[in-house]
């Protein structure tokens, strides 16, 4: 079998003890590998209606059939579970370095069951995995606890961690699994359930194990085509050059950069936070591994009230969360803002999207504590009240629902399915209202990218008639890219023939392009599948009623009911969904 080691580990928090499983090589032909095999492994193992912080809950470690490979952009992982933010499918990506020292462990995929009864890690290296007390860094930041768990296995050059933070160990909903610092499974609270498990971090020694490629010639030679036509395209060196930063004021021309609290589109100080001023400021570029379009932006502030501090980032989504969204116009305060939130492992867009609307809330008299748009250090204050369940960052640890539910602010409150929202204001860009109304894991910018149509003038935002298959085209294209488990910045680079190529190069499977995007297909059906039967309805696909009710002040842009209703129905129609969005088959 090529692309795959055909082992998984299982690891039983209850029992700390371990053992290996085979993957058959029919289930890699069925889902390929990473969100495919993962997602099946989460029908398998969930039990229906799974509490997502039960023990009965597992959380899926997965990797892809490029990972460690030659193919570019493929040094990350996913992680999947039922979450504790909505109840719903969880998935979320990491890039980094982590993915190669996973990968040389011999195995594609790593489950964690169980829940321990004092605080453990794991340690898992080529022979399978063993737990260790963990109670010595129980309460640790994140670096603090990657740092120690690498210095007990070797250094940097042997192994690598994935770690929680004081979030994860205290259930909060949106907390993370970070590695290599500042790069983390971000979303849907992933940090939660490994904590619910008292798993304070994964460490990974790497071994000799090397992933079988069917063709290497072939790899190794796409490999290089794809450097020779990509590496100086203008979307690559900007990049480069910018980072994901460099959305920040294109969004903010167009009026979709979402600010004080989704009440405009527009903010007057974008340009005191973009890439443009990160890159003047000396911001230098720093990539994954295995890639050469070097997103990260490394930032070291030698002066003003953060000197000293040395991040990756920020990045444009949380430059929107923790700055435009609650009108704060310092780079330095963003970035140690963003800081704050790696080191106590929580996502960034979900906790800027809270403490701006605690902010809105305040304006209007509702909050027990007053805290007012721009205020950092009041920021700073709720982000560890938040992390520790304290205060007022304890009703905000609950998520936008049951905080909007406390403060009366259900009229007002962003959100699906629980999950708060990107930078991409669906009133402007009407394809982002669809992706986020029914993506499965909630208001999620990154399961269809279909911004890119909108913003580039390949489709009018604005545009109703067509969007749907157009956005189903991205998705189909990206889930994908999750089951390699590959970066989404090379979506421009790796269309269909590419992508199965890349199958054919890796695994060996005689797939043509139809059969790629059946199975494309097949794995949008099983995440759909789940969800149902996680109680999941028609209703949840669709957006915050203020979206409807309130348009934009600066271009007057709006979205109705109907034009969402319309591209839904569209939607399940081309996805081969009854109308009340159930696959047929």
């Amino acid at each position: 079998m090529y692309g795959f080691f055909g082992r998984m580990l299982v690891a039983d928090a209850s029992s700390r003890t371990c053992h290996v499983e085979a993957i058959s090589e029919e289930l890699y032909r069925k889902y390929l590998g990473g969100k495919g095999v993962g997602t099946h492994l989460l029908m398998e193992h969930a039990p229906v209606g799974v509490d997502p912080l039960s023990p009965e809950n597992p959380l899926i470690f997965s990797l892809g059939p490029i990972t460690d490979t030659k193919i570019w952009g493929g040094c990350r992982f996913g992680v999947h579970t039922k979450s504790p933010q909505t109840g719903f499918y969880a998935e979320s990506y990491s890039g980094g370095k982590l993915a190669e020292k996973m990968s040389r462990t011999g195995f594609d995929f790593f489950m964690l069951t169980g829940a321990a009864t004092s605080p453990v890690y794991l340690e898992v290296t080529e022979e399978g995995g063993q737990f260790h007390s963990a109670e010595d860094l129980w309460g640790l930041e994140t670096y603090a606890t990657e740092d120690a768990l690498m210095a007990k296995h070797g250094g940097k050059a042997k192994c690598g961690a994935a770690v929680i933070g004081p979030a994860g160990e205290n259930l909060v909903p949106f907390s993370i699994i970070a590695n290599d610092y500042w790069r983390c499974a971000g979303r849907t609270g992933t940090g939660a359930v490994m904590g619910s498990k008292k798993i304070k971090g994964l460490v990974f020694v790497a071994g000799q194990a090397k992933r079988p490629v069917a063709d290497p010639q072939g790899v190794e030679a796409f490999a290089k085509k794809t450097l020779a036509e990509t590496r100086d395209l203008p979307a690559t060196q900007n990049y480069k050059r910018w980072g994901t930063p460099q959305m920040v004021s294109v969004m903010n021309e167009i009026g979709t950069l979402p600010t004080r609290y989704w009440h405009n589109g527009k903010f007057s100080e974008h340009q005191q936070i973009n890439g443009q001023t990160m890159a003047a400021r000396g911001a230098r570029p720093k990539a994954c591994a295995r890639c050469y379009i070097a997103c990260g932006k490394l930032m070291t502030f030698e002066e003003g009230p953060y000197a000293g501090l040395s991040i990756e980032g920020p990045e444009f989504e949380t430059i929107m969360s923790l700055g435009s969204l609650c009108l704060i116009d310092s780079l330095d305060a963003i970035a140690h803002l963003n800081d704050l939130c790696d080191r106590l492992g929580m996502d960034t867009i979900s906790a800027g999207n809270l403490i701006a609307m605690a902010m809105d809330g305040s304006t209007r008299g509702l909050t027990p504590e007053a805290i007012a748009y721009g205020d950092v250090d009041g920021v700073t204050n709720l982000l560890k009240q938040m992390a520790a369940r304290t205060g007022m960052g304890a009703i905000l640890a609950q998520g936008s629902r049951a905080a909007a539910a406390e403060w009366g602010m259900a009229d007002a409150v962003i959100h699906v399915k629980n999950l708060e929202p990107a930078a991409y204001d669906p009133r402007a860009l009407k394809g982002m209202g669809l992706a986020y109304a029914t993506s499965p894991r909630g208001a999620c910018h990154m399961r269809a990218t279909i911004y890119k149509s909108e913003v580039s003038g390949k489709m009018p935002p604005a545009q109703i008639e067509g969007k749907a298959l157009e956005m189903i085209d991205y998705e189909d294209r990206l889930i994908l890219h999750d089951t390699f488990v590959l970066c989404r910045f090379y979506r421009d680079f790796y269309l269909w023939p590419e992508l199965t190529k890349i199958i054919q190069l890796t695994t060996g499977f005689d797939m043509n392009e139809a059969e790629v995007r059946e199975t494309s297909r097949r794995v949008a059906d099983l995440v759909r599948n789940f969800n149902l039967r996680e109680g999941l309805i028609k209703e949840d696909d669709w957006l915050p009623e203020r979206f409807f009710d309130e348009p934009l002040p600066e271009t007057g842009a709006s979205i109705t009911r109907e034009e969402l209703a319309k591209m839904r129905s569209d939607y399940y129609y081309e996805r081969g969904w009854n109308e009340e969005g159930v696959p047929r088959s």
